[in-house]
């Protein structure tokens, strides 16, 4: 259920939209509740959450909300540095690097935030809950730990051989 588009230099993805009923005196009332990964394409991404009583309204609440959440990533020639994994609640999420030419090999969560962040190669797996906000966040986790051999070269102060 991931539709995409570009808002001037975002891509925005749409996760999950989520309909709760408040049974009222004339019948049902609806809200919706969307979730949007959000990202440049060059290794910045966030996630967002927005609720409104239409879909569109609460996709744009979500997009503004994940826009203020961006992260910057390490990307490293279209993937990822180094293995990394990342948990949310009961989901784990395994992030490994590829070589050119693999492709994202994602399930649907996990695939629109690596697209988002600009990774073109990677290897996922996910464990434990298949609840694609829990994964997202769980992706997301794994993406923060993310660090350049530059990076750790400065933290420890000393030369990676």
């Amino acid at each position: 259920m991931s539709a995409e588009q570009n808002r001037g230099e975002l891509i925005d993805k749409v996760i999950k939209i989520k309909r709760c009923a408040a049974v009222v005196k004339g019948g049902r009332r609806f809200s919706f509740a969307a979730m949007v990964v959000v990202g440049n394409g060059k290794g910045k991404v966030g996630w967002g959450y927005g609720k409104a009583n239409e879909v569109p309204p609460s996709v744009e609440k979500a997009v503004k909300d994940g826009s203020r959440s961006m992260i910057e990533i390490a990307i490293d020639q279209g993937t990822i540095p180094h293995q990394v994994e990342g948990r949310y609640g009961a989901a784990r999420v395994v992030l490994v690097p590829a070589s050119p030419g693999t492709g994202v090999i994602a399930g649907s969560a996990v695939r629109a935030v690596c697209e988002a962040a600009g990774i073109h190669n990677i290897l996922t797996k996910s464990f434990g809950s298949n609840n694609p906000t829990n994964l997202v966040k769980a992706a997301m986790a794994a993406l923060d730990q993310l660090r350049t051999r530059h990076e750790v070269e400065r933290l420890r102060g000393v030369t990676l051989t």
